[in-house]
């Protein structure tokens, strides 16, 4: 067996058992990734194929890890494997693809919605007086019942709950209670409204596939015969149903295996339970479950260890005589250390002013001594990067030359680039000012000042943006006598402005510069985003002298307004959490996973608080599937502590706990942290701390293989790298376009003539059912792309589809497989497609690409047509190639 590197004796018996129940314990920094990919590699050498394999992991980006690493290691000892077999991802990502498998048996129809968070909240807002009218509504939000924000938000969290812990609406609505009752009435009109948008959100992902799964026996064990090998990643943040689900479909060989640690459970206020990963063995027959501890710690200083291995000893786990946490003690491996202080704190007592100023100095240090070579070894943890203390500590370190990245600050409507793109909006429609008057004294005072701003921006330089002022004249004209609709929306607009050079200079950047001097562009892409969310939400694709007002209002006052309450962060690149040259502020949540040589923990002012209301307790005590397991009045200093725990073992050489120490309201250090605040040497004391002895360990680069597809990434690069950059590499949103719904058309519906083939039920193919099957899926593309096509456009597709029903009566035996996915990963990327058929008779294997339109002649001298036939030809080489280099 070849590993990625030799493992210690815990981590080989982890990798080596694979048989029955697995439960592995894994503390920080004690090579769990590694146990996961070397515990694939020995499955994939055993003979397993890739399809009988699920990992699922916390985060996208894990997922992608893993896979990278994976292959670099299966390249190595040359196996081949289509690791695009393998079901891997996030829980949800693996549920939606089941989901998609067996799409006939749910309530789902093909191009559905996927609601993000935010759309999921949005989509309650836009249909606030919908849920107003729910009897005793204001026993479930309180005081909240005027703000449609607050009661948006509020709404869409508990009815998340009872998604996730699978509550019965009905009994809900039974209820005598009156907040319970109006939690019930609420789903299921949360539930209707994702009926008739045909969508589903991350909560009802997860209820849809498990009523898949309990509700049609046949695709459980079908699952259970192709999937014989589970992994479950960052167990201890997973949910009921989550659980629930996973037993299901591990249940045939009980080949699961599940990783986590107790100690960095953090998710509870989204549902998760640490039960599941504290009562796993309970699953099975006592002595069935192999359990084993990975407790030692590769790359953190002994002190660091020390230090959070006593923070979590100074609180009683026990409850009833029962522990509610492992009982497990992280040791150091054997290497040598510097002998100096690896715990110690930077304060002042005196202002906070001269409390951000010891910060500067401590950094400034650490690079005058050599001792940090690049800024992005530190990272400043707390509970918020929204207070205004981090807030004004971040500010302080750029006024100082120390760039600072921190995404999740929310100060997104705060940057230049975006307040000049919306005062330039705002600039083109004079009657802005009418809208606001009669709406919101609030939004108006705001947009004024982003109009404002704009101006003066214009006016220092009445030269350079002189074609831009005569375009915002030109508009407001347009605008102001509208006689006849405008060819655009939101969208549009922002793409005519990006090119005066006041906006496209923050969109000339070379993509290999550092993240942070890309953050301008990138933040203007999640603008794009915004605007067509929200042309999509409301149905605008153009102006009318009509509607002008009224869709002015819907964005100003209402659309981005509820996004500025809700915050929203600026631009985040999940393949590097920490840019090169600069000092990362983030969120305890989110440097979960992550390490880094100089770790500064926050929020030395923080005390445990109760994290429950009244109604959490009696869903809790009467609803739940299963008794409480934690004292729910003890919950508050159990997420404390392991909150602090994850915080201070993100450290690898030097744990730094900082704060503006004072007394009186908000006292740091708050009483538990007082005893460890007090025994930390300060940076400055010289005899206890010599930063010049510390080693600190580089960042590791980001290792992520990239998935590029022939028609999405290669023919657009080829056709135009402009848009390459802006809609692949800086994100930007497409303007959206109905030229494809023909294609997509075409494509469905012979997809479904050749599922019913798959099926063995060739007699379905008559007129009147394609006709259906056609009909249907041309009113749910319009629906999803709100485009539409001309009826004799829609005829010649029919015809089409029905052409090639008739020509292939008597030959769909040779039909293999249809809408296959494909990948084949190479040294620094992975390429993919989607394969329409794939047949074949006498051994041979055929692969077919359908194209809607005319076909053109294989003999034309048409320039654009040779273009055209040339590509088709190389797509088809390149799925040969994949399938090819994938046997």
């Amino acid at each position: 067996m070849t590993l990625t590197n030799k493992p210690n004796p815990e981590q080989l018996e982890a990798i080596q058992h694979t048989e029955g129940p697995l439960l592995i314990i894994a503390g920080p920094g004690s090579g769990k990734t590694k146990t996961l990919v070397d515990r694939v590699i020995h499955l994939i050498q055993k003979g397993i194929s890739p399809d009988s394999i699920l990992v699922a992991t916390f985060t996208e980006k894990a997922a992608k890890e893993l896979v990278t690493r994976i292959s670099n290691v299966l390249a190595e000892v040359n196996i081949k494997a289509d690791l695009n077999r393998m079901y891997i991802g996030t829980l949800h990502s693996i549920f939606l693809r089941i989901l998609e498998e067996n799409m006939e048996y749910t309530r789902l129809r093909r191009n559905y919605r996927l609601f993000d968070p935010f759309e999921q909240t949005f989509n309650i807002y836009r249909n606030y007086f919908s849920f107003l009218n729910v009897p005793h509504l204001e026993a479930l939000v309180g005081e909240h019942i005027h703000n449609r924000w607050a009661v948006a938000k509020t709404i869409a969290a508990n009815i998340n709950v009872v998604s996730e812990e699978m509550l019965e609406a009905e009994k809900l609505i039974a209820s005598d209670d009156t907040a319970i009752r109006a939690l019930g009435e609420c789903y299921q009109r949360y539930q209707k409204l994702l009926d008739e948008d045909n969508a589903v959100d991350f909560s009802t992902i997860q209820s849809e596939c498990l009523s898949l799964l309990v509700n049609h026996p046949n695709v459980l064990e079908s699952l259970q015969d192709k999937i014989r090998y589970f992994m479950i990643d960052e167990y201890q943040d997973t949910n009921a149903i989550q659980e629930r689900i996973i037993l299901l479909l591990s249940s045939k060989d009980n080949n699961l295996c599940v990783v986590g640690d107790d100690d960095q459970g953090l998710y509870r206020f989204r549902g998760a339970t640490i039960r599941n990963i504290l009562e796993f063995e309970k699953n099975y027959p006592e002595g069935k479950c192999r359990k084993i501890y990975l407790e030692t710690n590769y790359r953190s200083h002994p002190g660091i260890i020390d230090f959070y291995n006593r923070w979590m000893a100074s609180l009683d786990w026990t409850h009833d005589g029962v522990s509610l946490r492992f009982d497990k003690t992280i040791k150091t491996s054997q290497r040598e250390f510097p002998e100096t202080a690896s715990v110690i704190k930077v304060t002042n007592k005196s202002a906070k002013d001269a409390y951000f100023q010891e910060v500067l100095s401590f950094i400034k240090a650490l690079q005058e001594n050599g001792t940090v070579s690049n800024l992005n070894q530190i990272a400043y943890i707390a509970r918020s990067v929204k207070g205004s203390e981090v807030v004004a500590l971040s500010q302080y370190l750029e006024e100082n030359g120390i760039r600072v990245f921190s995404p999740r600050s929310e100060l997104f409507f705060q940057r230049n680039e975006i307040k000049l793109i919306l005062g330039c909006l705002l600039s083109v429609f004079p009657m802005v000012c009418e809208v606001f008057s009669e709406y919101d004294e609030e939004i108006a005072k705001l947009c004024e000042s982003w109009r404002l701003l704009f101006e003066k921006e214009v006016q220092e330089d009445p030269v350079a943006n002189k074609y831009l002022i005569l375009w915002v004249i030109n508009k407001q004209k347009e605008h102001l006598s509208l006689t006849k609709h405008t060819n655009y929306a939101f969208s549009g607009l922002l793409y005519q402005m990006l090119q005066f050079p006041l906006f496209a200079r923050y969109l000339d950047v070379d993509l290999s510069a550092n993240k942070s001097d890309l953050r301008p562009a990138y933040n203007i892409g999640i603008f794009t985003t915004l605007l067509s969310k929200f042309e999509y939400l409301y149905n605008v694709t153009i102006f009318t002298s009509k509607d002008i007002k009224r869709i002015l209002k819907e964005f100003f006052c209402n659309y981005l307004k509820f996004i500025m309450d809700g915050g929203l962060g600026e631009y985040e690149d999940f393949d590097e959490t920490a840019p090169s040259g600069c000092m990362s502020i983030m969120t305890i949540h989110q440097a979960k996973g992550l390490e880094f040589p100089v770790t500064m923990v926050g929020s030395m002012n923080a005390v445990p608080r109760k994290a429950y209301n009244d109604l959490d307790e009696k869903l809790q005590t009467c609803f739940y599937h299963k008794p409480v397991y934690e004292p729910l009045e003890r919950t508050k200093f159990y997420d404390f502590y392991r909150l602090f725990y994850t915080a201070f073992s993100r450290a690898q050489n030097l744990l730094v706990l900082t704060g503006y120490e004072h007394t009186g309201a908000g006292a740091l250090p708050s009483w538990p942290f007082k005893r460890f605040w007090d025994e930390v040497p300060s940076w400055r004391e010289t005899g206890r701390f010599d930063m010049r002895k510390l080693d600190l360990a580089e960042v590791k680069p980001v290792n992520i293989k990239h998935e590029y597809a022939f028609t999405s990434h290669i023919i657009l690069y080829e056709g135009c790298p402009l848009q390459y950059k802006f809609y692949k590499e800086l994100e930007f949103a497409e303007v959206r376009q109905g030229g494809a719904i023909g294609g997509t058309l075409l494509h469905e519906t012979i997809e479904d003539i050749h599922k019913a083939v798959l099926r063995g039920e060739e007699h379905t193919l008559t007129d009147e059912n394609i006709y259906g099957w056609f009909n249907a899926n041309y009113q749910l593309l319009v629906k999803q792309l709100r485009s539409f096509i001309r009826e004799e456009q829609r005829n010649a597709i029919l015809k089409q589809v029905l052409r090639y029903r008739d020509n292939n009566n008597g030959h769909w035996d040779a039909i293999k497989e249809a809408e296959v996915d494909v990948s084949l990963v190479k040294d620094d990327y992975i390429l993919k497609g989607k394969i329409d058929l794939v047949r074949g008779e006498n051994g041979t294997v055929e692969l077919v690409d359908f194209k809607s339109g005319d076909k053109p002649d294989v003999n034309t001298r048409d320039e654009y047509k040779r273009t055209i036939l040339n590509q088709y030809r190389r797509q088809l080489e390149v799925y040969a190639h994949i399938i090819e280099k994938s046997k």
